[in-house]
């Protein structure tokens, strides 16, 4: 449990004149509650009072978990025959009476759920948002979050020489994908942050492909992009490595696509922009003829998930500070040809960066 971030919230909360504030994402409950949760369908709800104590519902059949986790507060489990949200009106209304202002985490929060929600108080404001205030509470990681982010990364690592050493000939892309989280499961990681990418030759072309049965020729390139979730903390890296000699068409792309990204992560310290740092790749990329063809931003903030704020893309003014956690990861996608992505995350020090994953960036060719 994170009880230094629910007081900061409170104090936000105090500013912002708001009584209660309902943490929806289970991401966001795992970053304040330290319970962690898939609840698909069902409702997983924290709410946050001003000057009470909080209260965390989840399924039934889930709560006897959240009692065990480091959550010290209440937990109200919830049968799946019953209404959850007569439930939770009911909980508000017997610890907080009808408060006047509730808060939204209104990034994650689906309609229809907020209309269940505003069926119980119709007397209630529910124009705040607290989804800017947990962006920024997540911007700057402390050394314990860095050490979770480390750990995760040096998992991903392991990641990698497990898939390199699944490639050879007529080896589909699902069997290295089976093979990768197989190993990890034997070595106890339960979880991967994202559906691991293994793409090879022109399909490598697509930035969010999906691996199937194709199987990997010789002279191909052969992207990876994979991460685990270690403790909650995520990792997300990228290589794209060569089966037998590549060719030189190859190599000039996959060279281009490494001089952007290692300009960048060079490029890091505080004072730069998200901006800056994207126009610093992608002017490599642009400069050599393939502007069109890295078609995304360069990075995304990383943490207890694998996509947090902020956006490393072009015209974003923020400001980059010590302990801020994003990816960088450039690339060039060839429709029909080729397609090359480099991505390491990093965490800002004080007079440049760290990154969180360590495997070689120079092409390699397994053979």
């Amino acid at each position: 449990m994170n009880i230094e971030k629910i007081d900061a919230l409170k104090k936000w909360m105090d500013t912002a004149n708001v009584e209660l504030a309902y943490v929806s994402n289970p991401q966001s409950i795992a970053y304040f509650t330290g319970y962690q949760s898939d609840p698909h369908e069902r409702v997983l709800a924290l709410f946050i009072a001003l000057n009470q104590d909080p209260f965390l519902l989840t399924p039934a059949l889930e709560a006897e978990a959240a009692i065990k986790s480091s959550w010290t507060y209440d937990v109200v489990g919830y049968l799946d025959t019953e209404n959850p949200w007569k439930i939770i009106a009911n909980e508000i209304n017997q610890r907080y009476g009808q408060p006047k202002q509730i808060a939204l985490e209104k990034n994650s929060l689906s309609l229809d759920r907020f209309e269940f929600l505003a069926t119980f108080f119709p007397k209630t404001n529910f124009q705040s948002d607290i989804t800017p205030t947990i962006q920024k509470m997540q911007l700057i990681k402390t050394d314990a979050e860095i050490n979770g982010l480390i750990e995760a990364g040096s998992w991903a690592d392991i990641a990698f020489e497990i898939g390199f050493s699944a490639i050879g000939s007529n080896v589909s892309e699902q069997e290295i994908v089976a093979q990768i989280e197989y190993e990890l499961k034997k070595k106890g990681i339960s979880k991967m942050s994202f559906d691991t990418m293994v793409l090879t030759g022109a399909r490598a072309a697509d930035p969010h492909g999906t691996p199937n049965s194709t199987q990997i020729q010789e002279n191909q390139l052969v992207l990876f992009d994979l991460g685990v979730v270690w403790n909650g903390y995520c990792s997300d890296a990228t290589r794209t490595v060569a089966y037998q000699t590549p060719t030189d068409f190859q190599k000039q792309i996959y060279q281009i696509v490494l001089e952007a990204q290692l300009a960048a992560q060079e490029a890091v310290k505080p004072g730069i922009t998200a901006g800056e740092l994207d126009e610093i790749a992608r002017t490599i990329i642009e400069d050599a003829g393939y502007g069109p063809y890295f078609n995304h931003r360069l990075g995304h903030g990383i943490g207890t998930s694998v996509h947090e704020y902020p956006s490393i893309v072009a015209g974003n003014d923020l400001v980059l500070e010590e302990g801020m956690c994003f990816s960088i990861e450039p690339g060039i996608y060839l429709p029909n040809q080729v397609g090359v992505r480099i991505e390491d995350c990093v965490y800002v020090t004080k007079n440049g960066s760290q990154a969180l994953t360590k495997t070689s960036k120079d092409l390699i060719i397994i053979n």
